[in-house]
């Protein structure tokens, strides 16, 4: 092994023990995209939210949520190398992990985003021509997505209590245009809306994640706007940016042909 430099999305240059043999995932999505790459020997530990593939993180070490990491159990892990994310991950505990481990740290915000981490972790992890495969399956997959026939307005819920939309600078936002539906919030992030804000909405989507959405929730927000249609959606689909994405242009295509009815 020996030393390699590698940049981040944050464009921070770090210094990895090449290959790495020893792997902390800190994201959900980005850990299915680890072992997608072949990698399930080199990961030693992953978050309580990582659950694909269902058949093979039972065996590692749970080092806490996303935004709660345990770090004296990361600590006792001795990784190579912990990979993390901007948004999902909490700063002043990332910034802790930094001063003490290589951590490398995506930062998504548009499928642009997606197809250059998974190639740039590919380069990180040794595995230049797994990741070659999947971004350009990917890229193809997205490529041949028809989208919307007509341009329908749509809201995007992510949470309640108080109610939580996607908004623009979002990878949710570039998901929704690429199936050719227009966002009806023009605000950043994750701004906290009412639903008199949704009224204009023809289309309310409420996702499955980080706020697990029932029919319930579904049927009571029907009756607040009445003028919108309102579907319960995977939201692993719209926001996941790694390997899942090779399933989500499919998704894509049937929900656009059922509203498109």
């Amino acid at each position: 092994m020996s030393q390699q430099n590698f940049t981040d999305q944050l464009s921070r240059q770090i210094s990895v023990n090449f290959p790495p043999k020893r792997i902390i995932s800190l994201v959900p999505s980005q850990t299915e995209l680890l072992f997608d790459m072949g990698l399930g020997a080199e990961i030693i530990g992953i978050t309580k939210f990582c659950k694909y593939p269902s058949g093979k993180i039972k065996s590692k070490t749970k080092i806490g949520g996303t935004k709660k990491l345990y770090l004296d159990k990361i600590r006792n892990l001795k990784p190579d190398l912990i990979i993390g994310n901007k948004e999902e991950n909490e700063q002043v505990q990332i910034e802790t992990l930094m001063q003490e481990f290589p951590v490398w740290i995506s930062d998504i915000s548009d499928l642009r985003g997606a197809l250059e981490m998974i190639t740039c972790i590919g380069e990180l992890v040794n595995r230049k021509i797994e990741s070659a495969v999947i971004t350009q399956q990917m890229a193809q997959r997205f490529n041949a997505l028809h989208k919307a026939a007509k341009t329908l307005k749509v809201a995007y819920l992510i949470w309640q209590k108080p109610y939580m939309v996607a908004g623009v600078d979002t990878f949710i936002n570039d998901m929704l245009q690429r199936c050719g539906w227009q966002n009806i919030i023009n605000t950043d992030r994750y701004p906290v809306v009412t639903i008199h804000d949704l009224n204009e909405a023809d289309v309310i989507m409420l996702s499955s994640e980080p706020y697990p959405f029932k029919q319930k929730h579904a049927d009571f927000i029907s009756t607040l706007c009445p003028q919108s249609k309102v579907i319960l959606v995977d939201g692993e689909m719209f926001s996941w940016y790694g390997s899942r994405l090779l399933k989500a242009a499919d998704y894509f295509e049937q929900l656009i042909t059922a509203l498109n009815n």
